[in-house]
């Protein structure tokens, strides 16, 4: 250890003398804290690892302490490619949200130039506007759509698909349109292209390949 030093007389540094005991006593110190800091360092380290097999801790995947990651949520999928009861119970929670928010607050009065249907569920082609629009309200009610996200829902996504649904000419047109008197009827698509139906007959007018 070099030895401290102390200007002399003549302004030249000299060794400055510490007494044996007194050294010792500093080395020691110094040996204590780098002991001290390695310790410290050996905790830090086992924290930062994983949980053992069989800890409490370990399924909890707490940031800094290891043990499997938090799962994703799953990714939304449009309602018409869902089915079985995975579609029965999200057609379920469209209509708890159909029912007591959407028409109590952006439900019109029923009238020839916006029907309504009591039985919507069963109209395809509006669950899917529904459903979307349900998603859509999802996503911009959340803090990181911004101060605007909700405005951005009623712009781009309420007032269309409104517009759509409840048209004069649209998929309920059919239906109720006066709420003294309650209506239901799917309206018939247009049949499949000629393309299609020819191609269905030329393949039924084919003799099956006999089997070996």
């Amino acid at each position: 250890m070099p030895e401290p030093t102390k200007p002399s007389g003549d302004g030249e540094l000299e060794p400055v003398r510490i007494p044996d005991p007194q050294l010792e006593g500093i080395e020691a110190s110094v040996r204590r804290l780098m002991e001290q800091s390695t310790q410290q360092a050996q905790q830090l380290d086992h924290l930062a690892a994983a949980p053992a097999p069989g800890s409490p801790f370990a399924a909890f995947g707490m940031p800094g302490l290891g043990g499997p990651p938090a799962a994703a949520p799953p990714e939304p999928r449009p309602i018409l490619e869902l089915d079985g009861e995975e579609r029965e119970d999200e057609l379920d929670a469209l209509s708890d949200w159909i029912d007591d928010f959407f028409l109590p607050v952006y439900g019109a009065e029923v009238t020839t130039a916006a029907p309504w249907c009591l039985r919507w569920q069963e109209h395809d082609d509006v669950v899917a506007w529904l459903h979307a629009l349900w998603l859509a309200y999802q996503q911009h009610k959340e803090p990181e759509a911004g101060l605007s996200g909700m405005f951005v829902w009623h712009r781009d996504f309420l007032t269309h698909a409104v517009a759509a649904i409840r048209a004069p000419g649209g998929p309920l047109s059919a239906c109720m349109t006066s709420p003294d008197r309650p209506a239901h009827r799917l309206l018939p698509g247009p049949p499949r292209s000629l393309r299609a139906e020819t191609a269905a007959t030329v393949n039924a007018a084919e003799p099956d390949e006999p089997t070996s």
